[in-house]
């Protein structure tokens, strides 16, 4: 069967499935799909909603749409015990029941460890039955919190540091779709959390970012991706690539969304040195109070045309983006336009960021393997040959393990590559970014991604439109560290002022 005619009849499947569908909650009239956080906690309050009812419903849409979408590898076997504690909590009116995450689901990408009767596999079966030794940095505060671990969402395998394409695949799940074109990208690595979001099978998800892995997905899918800056959230407890660049955040349906889980997720954790220099950037409050629809007003936004903006003949994201920077200017940022980043080819081309991370995910890799209670493998030479010996379970054969192996080969971190990465973003991003004094730089998609990974700068994706296919599209606001506040005003009110996200399509 060619790959078109399969994609043809998985929309058939699930265009049966959703037509077979309801979206409100048996019983009552709360309509939960594309529901925020918000709308919960006043369903909650208004007693049309529990955590149980909204718990089933997604449960229900993973068992529909999950086997065709491949975005949730497992479901947590306590999620209905946890949302029963969280509905007897709020009934007791427990302090804090009816505010933040408490009650509601969030889904894991599965590289984020859970010391519970789940998995944590990076997509891969070398990790199958490995018993973790805690709680990630963040699922301890997700729990705290009150937040229901609904399950494990699919990635691209070992967070796409086993192989280059296709994005979206992992042996666990296979094939990760793209719920608006099941023939498009999902993206990757923390695919399986924008498709899961996107798709209503959870009401928020945790993904991973080393290089674009969270701003990526959140582009190709229509949510919205906060990659914070770099220790502001805690890595202790995720498999690890590089925690010089490894970074958690939010992929959400909306702005308002992926700040709740912001704010419940950032914070010191002493298992993470990076987080004790990042936790000083968390401001009085939390991030909420930057949910201003007015939040463009005098903002100072930065355009690099060249090469964020060459975009192909008969595009039509150039019309978009100029609409778009029309938006902003209506919303009263001063768009400063024709910037350059003074290193930015070298940065997309030659900066060393491959080599380097290879070399510290051998080091990190073998240390986070070395510290689990349980495990099939120990090292990343294990891995290598658990590969070799179930290849077909892995496709080995189709996809190879090229990078793994370029990894194991690494003698070391060489400290002149990482010197010239730290130049390469204070002498480029950084140094623009001061000078013009800009409160964010605005770029099409991820593309982004690499200027803020190798400085651990923060970025935020929204939704921006879709292609003539149907394919999402987004828009990308990147700042300074520590720049959360501003980037989350300028996000929000171009959200508001916007308002493009809509429901999948599951087009073929």
């Amino acid at each position: 069967m060619s790959n078109h005619s399969h994609v043809s009849t998985l929309f058939l499947r699930l265009l049966v499935l959703l037509l077979s569908g309801t979206n409100a909650v048996k019983g009552h009239a709360f309509p939960i799909k594309e529901a925020t956080v918000h709308d919960f906690h006043m369903a909650f309050k208004q007693n049309k909603l529990t955590s149980r009812q909204l718990v089933e419903f997604y449960l229900g849409e993973i068992r529909k749409l999950n086997p065709i979408l491949r975005g949730v590898i497992e479901v947590n076997p306590d999620a209905l015990l946890q949302a029963d504690k969280a509905d007897y909590e709020r009934s007791a009116k427990l302090a804090g029941s009816l505010m933040g995450l408490h009650g509601i689901p969030v889904l894991l990408k599965d590289n984020i460890a859970t010391k519970d009767k789940m998995n944590t596999t990076a997509g891969s079966f070398a990790l199958l039955k490995s018993v973790v030794p805690r709680d990630a940095g963040v699922v301890k505060r997700l729990r705290k919190a009150g937040a229901i671990i609904l399950g494990k969402a699919s990635l691209s395998e070992w967070a796409g540091f086993r192989f280059g394409f296709p994005w979206g695949w992992c042996a666990r799940t296979g094939q990760g779709r793209n719920p608006y074109v099941l023939s498009a990208t999902p993206c990757g690595s923390s695919s399986g959390s924008a498709i899961s979001v996107a798709a209503n099978l959870a009401a928020v998800t945790l993904g991973t970012e080393t290089d674009g892995s969270i701003l990526c997905p959140s582009h190709f899918n229509s949510v919205v991706g906060i990659k914070p800056t770099l220790g502001l959230t805690s890595r202790a407890g995720v498999v690890p690539i590089s925690p010089r660049q490894d970074s958690v955040g939010p992929i959400c349906r909306t702005v308002s969304d992926a700040v709740e889980v912001l704010d419940v997720i950032v914070g010191f954790d002493h298992r993470d040195e990076a987080s004790r220099t990042a936790s000083k950037y968390i401001p009085r409050g939390g991030y909420k109070q930057f949910l201003n629809a007015n939040g463009l007003k005098e903002k100072r936004l930065g355009i690099v045309r060249n090469p964020y903006f060459m975009f192909a003949n008969g595009s039509v994201l150039p019309q978009v983006f100029e609409h778009h920077f029309h938006t902003l200017r209506q919303g009263g940022a001063i768009l400063v336009d024709n910037l350059e980043i003074a290193n930015i080819d070298v940065i997309l081309g030659s900066s060393g960021e491959e080599a380097a991370l290879e070399a510290e995910f051998k080091t990190f890799l073998n240390a986070y393997l070395k510290e689990l209670v349980a495990s099939p493998v120990r090292t990343l030479s294990d891995v290598i040959a658990f590969n070799n010996k179930f290849s077909h379970l892995e496709k080995i054969k189709e996809y190879g393990q090229e990078i793994f192996l370029q990894a194991e080969a690494t003698n070391g971190i060489n400290k002149k590559t990482l010197l010239k990465l730290a130049r390469l973003s204070q002498n480029g991003f950084e140094k623009l970014m001061k000078e013009k004094k800009l409160d964010a730089l605005v770029t099409p998609g991820s593309d982004i991604s690499s200027v803020l990974a190798i400085g651990g700068f923060p970025g935020i994706s929204v939704p921006a439109g879709y292609d003539s296919k149907g394919i999402p599209f987004g828009i990308c606001f990147g700042g300074l560290k520590g720049s959360e506040p501003k980037l989350i005003e300028i996000a929000y009110s171009f959200e508001q002022a916007t308002k493009i996200r809509k429901p999948p399509s599951f087009k073929p």
